[in-house]
């Protein structure tokens, strides 16, 4: 384990926007929990889909899109309100 200082650009919540050096743009910082959460959510997607129930699917991978773009408009207002582009 290493320590290092990093840069905070929002509340140190669940899904805080930090900055590591050497690294240019900041990145989200998501928490075990939350990633076995998403990582479920696909697997329910994936297991739909091999059962041939796309509504199942479908149901399940809007929720996931929604719950991402949440995700990413907190990402991008951070980047905004600290005068970084985004990197794509």
């Amino acid at each position: 384990m290493e320590r290092i200082e990093a840069e905070l650009f929002t509340d140190p919540g669940n899904d805080a926007v930090v900055r590591l050096p050497p690294r240019h743009f900041p990145g989200v910082l998501i928490q075990g929990d939350s990633l076995s959460i998403i990582r479920g959510d696909v697997a329910e997607i994936v297991q739909a889909c091999a059962q041939g129930n796309v509504d199942d699917a479908h149901e399940a991978a809007t929720i996931l899109l929604a719950n991402l773009d949440e995700l990413l408009a907190r990402y991008e207002s951070a980047l905004e309100a600290h005068d970084i582009k985004r990197p794509y």
